[in-house]
């Protein structure tokens, strides 16, 4: 009898409707790793949030059908990591499991079905390779709170400069470089999801794990780039790591460069790429008199990206200890880092 292995792949989620749109919001919002407040005041003002902001994120989602495209895109590569893991892993029967953090498949419908499968394994793998206690943290204390049933349980917590990765990234720049016909005078923007400087500041390595990967692509790409960091996707009154997006297209106008703009946070497409990068900031390159303005895909089933993921997964069941082979990332003193906990079963791979 083959062993049973369980990959549960971690995302946030996307609303697949318009009538969708307002609870995703609430459960979003109503996350304590997004407002850290009481649940007494949280859900209320969660309430409100998500009431207000519905109109515009209908809107949005309308651009793209009406819906998210991630559950469609998280499903592939979930079939994807499963004939690579079948390859990899002859003699284990390996099934991959969607767990999204604000929106269906619950992450108690995940643990149930996962459960239901009877794993002798189970690896957590996040389909955020930069680790935020507001993404990867979040999903993974949902999943503990959820999953009751069997299987070692080892977690992937980070891999921002896993070989894959980055040469998955390089070569989805390298594609929208030479698709555009070699363009000179060109700016690689380096466009991560943002968060306020307050999580930052509290000890979350996020934003040196976003650099970590960038300047992997930049060495992976050669020499000649011109390349920056900026952040997208700011929301609220609060002050966010910087620069942004926007402000990063501004400057690279004010140059005279044109920009490629390359989502290194996000592995699949969905509403910060398709709307956010393609429609907003296309609007605002084509006002500032950008051109050209071109953007790489996500990573999507890239096969690269898919074989680090198998990797990711092996190495998981076959470290016990949790060190980075292959990647050079050492979590700079987070205090809450996963991988301090490896004997316990959850650590990081690279």
């Amino acid at each position: 009898m083959s062993r049973r292995l369980a990959v549960v792949l971690f995302n946030l989620g996307g609303p697949d409707g318009p009538d969708a749109v307002e609870p995703f919001l609430f459960n979003l919002f109503n996350d304590p790793a997004i407002i850290g407040l009481p649940g007494l005041v949280r859900a209320p003002l969660a309430r409100g949030l998500a009431r207000r902001r519905a109109p515009e994120a209908r809107a949005n989602y309308a651009l793209m059908g009406g819906g998210s495209p991630l559950l469609p895109e998280t499903e592939k590569q979930a079939r994807a990591l499963e004939a690579a893991l079948a390859e990899a892993l002859p003699g284990v029967e390996a099934r991959c499991f969607v767990a999204m953090r604000y929106w269906k498949p619950t992450t108690a419908e995940a643990a149930a079905a996962v459960e239901a499968f009877a794993p002798d394994d189970v690896v957590l793998l996040p389909l955020y390779p930069q680790y935020s206690t507001t993404t990867t943290g979040s999903s993974l204390k949902a999943w503990r709170e959820a999953y009751g049933g069997p299987g070692a349980v080892r977690t992937v917590c980070c891999y921002p400069d896993a070989g894959g990765l980055i040469e998955a990234h390089a070569r989805r720049i390298l594609e929208a470089f030479e698709a555009a016909g070699r363009p000179t005078n060109l700016r690689l923007l380096f466009s991560a999801h943002g968060l306020p400087e307050k999580v930052i500041r509290a000890g979350d390595p996020y934003q040196d794990q976003v650099e970590t990967t960038a300047a992997a692509i930049a060495d992976r790409l050669g020499e000649g780039w011109d390349w920056r960091i900026c952040y997208q996707s700011r929301v609220g009154p609060l002050k966010w790591i910087g620069p942004s997006t926007a402000d990063a297209i501004a400057e690279a106008a004010k140059e005279g460069r044109g920009v490629l703009i390359a989502p290194i946070a996000f592995v699949s497409e969905h509403v910060e790429t398709l709307v956010e990068l393609d429609h907003e900031y296309g609007r605002l390159a084509a006002g500032l008199g950008v051109s050209p303005y071109l953007r790489a895909p996500a990573l999507g089933i890239e096969a690269g990206f898919v074989g680090a993921l198998a990797a990711l997964v092996t190495r998981a069941l076959d470290q016990g200890e949790w060190p980075a082979p292959g990647g050079a990332y050492a979590c700079p003193g987070f205090a809450k880092c996963p991988s301090a906990a490896g004997r316990r079963g959850l650590g990081r791979a690279a």
